[in-house]
């Protein structure tokens, strides 16, 4: 059998296929358990597509779940930081006399 690749016609033909049982599978036992079924199948072949399921279970496990040693960000000094600062850039405005006078000199 070939190798199955994007844009071929094997390829066409494979997943018309899937579909079409897909959405035989949706008329005989429902959508939802179809929906279902294909959210443990995508679980299952995401899992199965992990080398060491244990360091990627560690790893996010550390994302999710901050170190002791952590400090929360306090919203409201972070509120009252940005007010104060708020003003002190470089804001440059727009000013509709600059460019009437350049249109005007360019005729």
């Amino acid at each position: 059998m070939k190798k199955l690749k994007m844009g071929t016609a094997a390829m066409g033909i494979f997943l018309g296929c899937v579909l079409a049982a897909a959405g035989a599978l949706a008329m005989l036992i429902g959508f939802w358990r179809v929906l279902l079924l294909a959210c443990l199948f995508g679980i299952g072949y995401f899992i199965g597509t992990i080398d060491n399921v244990g360091r990627f279970v560690k790893d996010n496990v550390n994302k999710l779940i901050p170190d002791k040693s952590a400090q929360p960000i306090n919203i409201k000094d972070q509120l009252t930081r940005e007010e104060n600062t708020q003003g002190t850039g470089f804001v440059y405005t727009f000013d509709s006399t600059e460019n009437a006078e350049t249109e005007d000199a360019g005729e």
